[in-house]
C-alpha cells in the first residue's frame, strides 16, 4: 500500500477557557499525530521502549497480586483496591515513557486517515507485542527469583490468578479482552486531554481500575500474571497460558482498534 501524502492537521487551539484539558476533537488530533510518529520510530528505539512497557505493566500486575492478597474487604471493594494498584502499570508508561502494544491500538486513527501504512502499522504492533512480553517476562522471573513469592498467601494468590485465567473459556476470553482494550485505550485517550502529571494520572485511574476491577483481560499483563502462577505451581502449563494469551490478544485489538480508534475516528475525521 503506497503511503498517501500526509495531511496538514490543525494545530489544537491555545486553551483560552481556563480549563486544563484538551476538547475530544483536538485529543483526536494529537493521538493521529502521536501515532505517526510511533509508526516512523527506528526499529531499535521501538523495541527499548516496548521492553520497558512490558517491565511496567508487569510491575503493575506485581503490584495488584500483593494488593489483594490478605484482604478482609469483601469481593468487590478488594478488586476495586487492586485495580487502582495495577494502574501503576500505565501510569509508568504514559507518564515515563514507553511504547504498548494494547495502547498503540489507537494508531488506527492515523492508519484510517491514510497516514501510516500497512506495513508500518503491523510492524509497530508486533515490534511492541514481542518486546512487550519479553519485558513483562522478564520481570516475571526476576520476581520469582527475588523470593518475594516465597510468602504463602503471595504464592496462593499468584496460582489463583493465573489458574483462573487459564480455565476461561475461548469466547470468554476474548470478549473480555475486547472491554479491558477498550478502557485502557480510553485511558490512554483521556491522558492526552491533560497539560498536566497530575491530571494524566487521575484519567488513568479509573479506566484502569474498572477494568480489573470489572475482571477483564489485559494481554501484556498476561504475560507475567500466568507465568509467574506457574511458576509457583500453578495447572495448565504452556498450553493453558497459549490458550488464554491467543483470545485475549484477539480481543484487545478489537476494543481498543474497533471500538475506540475507528469509533473516535468516525466521528472526527472531518476534523482536519
Amino acid at each position: 500500500m503506497a503511503r498517501k501524502p500526509m495531511r496538514t492537521r490543525k494545530t489544537p487551539a491555545v486553551n483560552v477557557t481556563g480549563i486544563d484539558a484538551y476538547a475530544p476533537r483536538e485529543i483526536a488530533n494529537l493521538i493521529e499525530k502521536t501515532g505517526v510518529e510511533k509508526a516512523a520510530m527506528p526499529l531499535d528505539k521501538l523495541l527499548m521502549l516496548g521492553l520497558l512497557a512490558g517491565a511496567f505493566i508487569a510491575f503493575g500486575a506485581a503490584f495488584y497480586t500483593l494488593a489483594v492478597t490478605g484482604s478482609t474487604l469483601g469481593f468487590g471493594p478488594t478488586r476495586l483496591l487492586g485495580g487502582a494498584a495495577f494502574s501503576l502499570g500505565l501510569v509508568l508508561v504514559v507518564v515515563a515513557g514507553a511504547e504498548l502494544f494494547t495502547g498503540n491500538n489507537l494508531i488506527v486513527m492515523a492508519w484510517a486517515d491514510g497516514e501510516v501504512t500497512n506495513d508500518q502499522l503491523f510492524r509497530n504492533w508486533f515490534a511492541t507485542f514481542i518486546s512487550n512480553a519479553i519485558g513483562a517476562l522478564i520481570i516475571a522471573l526476576l520476581v520469582f527469583f527475588s523470593g518475594v513469592l516465597a510468602n504463602d498467601g503471595l504464592s496462593v494468590t499468584a496460582i489463583q490468578i493465573a489458574e483462573a485465567k487459564m480455565n476461561l473459556s475461548f469466547v470468554e476470553a476474548f470478549f473480555r479482552g475486547v472491554l479491558c482494550n477498550a478502557l485502557v485505550c480510553l485511558a490512554i485517550w483521556l491522558s492526552f486531554a491533560s497539560h498536566r502529571v497530575s491530571g494524566k494520572i487521575l484519567a488513568i485511574l479509573f479506566p484502569i481500575t474498572a477494568f480489573v476491577a470489572l475482571g477483564f483481560e489485559h494481554s501484556i499483563a498476561n504475560f507475567y500474571l500466568i507465568p509467574v502462577g506457574i511458576m509457583v505451581g500453578a495447572d495448565g502449563g504452556v498450553g493453558g497460558f497459549v490458550a488464554n494469551i491467543v483470545p485475549v490478544t484477539l480481543g484487545n485489538v478489537l476494543g481498543g482498534a474497533g471500538m475506540v480508534a475507528f469509533v473516535y475516528w468516525v466521528i472526527y475525521r472531518n476534523s482536519a
